[in-house]
């Protein structure tokens, strides 16, 4: 359904296709990965009834701000995507896109996302500026350290403590413990996705844990995302959450066994799909989240 909208919107304007790509909204994929994690803490820190304000306000935001970290990411790529068979016809790479207009689209993404956090407190809006320079820094990070999915992981992260302060005005150590639990989670699922592209990343310098795991990439991933498991565990202990919650967490360790299974031939096909599946992972933990403050 998100994916037909675009389509249509697209009809709007010769060019417009080219944005909406620019933006990835042709590919909602990471902003699921991005909302489903904001939403559990906002249901946590609502006590289960989550304002429709804050609602309207964390799903908007989400969807705009991981637009911009795709304008900076592909900015950031630009004279590499265009060696990788899987990006190789982004706009900014084959040049339906200039930078300049990249730049304007980032700035009003931004610009856009702070209007929204304006409407929330004074510490939300504090923790915003972090948010916004950790996600601008993540695609710069595959030049200089093995470890980039670890900034992307802390950028996916940051609305959870956002959700707390804006939800509640208190950032409790629960809300730490979350985002932890979702960048240890994050690594794994990037992981997965820049096992995909490994070959081509080695051949143009462009670093990832897939590169820095070597053979032992799905037993990291594996033990990341039972450490992420394990950390929801201890949260839902602080917060008193209940079976449903710990059936959603059930669902997703099967998720988890099945991208751990369906990759040892580490074709990048399958990689993809692991990549892809943990948006089903993430949805059984709101689902869960929702079903149990709501069947208490």
């Amino acid at each position: 359904m998100f994916v037909a909208l675009i389509k249509q919107l697209a009809r709007l304007h010769p060019r417009a296709w080219d944005f909406l790509q620019l933006m990835r909204m042709d590919k909602p994929i990471g902003i699921y990965l991005l909302l489903w994690p904001t939403l559990w803490s906002l249901w946590m820190a609502s006590g289960g009834v989550p304002s429709l304000k804050n609602l309207a306000i964390f799903v908007l935001g989400t969807v705009l701000m991981r637009a911009a970290g795709c304008v900076i990411n592909d900015f950031a790529d630009r004279n590499f995507d265009g060696h990788v068979a899987r990006t190789k016809a982004r706009p900014l790479a084959t040049g339906k896109i200039s930078v300049r207009e990249a730049w304007i689209t980032f700035a009003g993404l931004l610009a856009a996302s702070f209007v929204l956090v304006l409407c929330t407190n004074a510490q939300t809006i504090w923790l915003s500026f972090g948010g916004a320079a950790v996600a601008a820094l993540y695609p710069f990070m595959k030049r200089y350290t093995y470890y980039p999915q670890v900034v992307l992981g802390a950028a996916f992260s940051w609305g959870i403590p956002m959700a707390f302060t804006a939800a509640s005005g208190k950032l409790p150590a629960v809300a730490w413990l979350l985002f932890f639990a979702n960048l240890l989670w994050t690594v794994a699922y990037d992981t997965y996705y820049a096992m995909t592209d490994r070959e081509d990343d080695l051949k143009i310098g462009v670093k990832s844990t897939a590169i820095l795991f070597g053979d032992a990439d799905r037993q990291i991933n594996l033990t990341l995302q039972g450490l992420m498991l394990l950390l929801m565990i201890l949260s839902a202990g602080k917060l008193g959450l209940g079976l449903y919650f710990y059936l959603g967490l059930v669902v997703a360790a099967l998720c988890f066994a099945w991208e751990y299974h369906s990759t040892r031939e580490r074709d990048p096909q399958a990689c993809f799909k692991a990549f892809l599946h943990n948006h089903w992972a993430g949805l059984a933990i709101f689902l869960g989240t929702v079903a149990d403050y709501a069947l208490r």
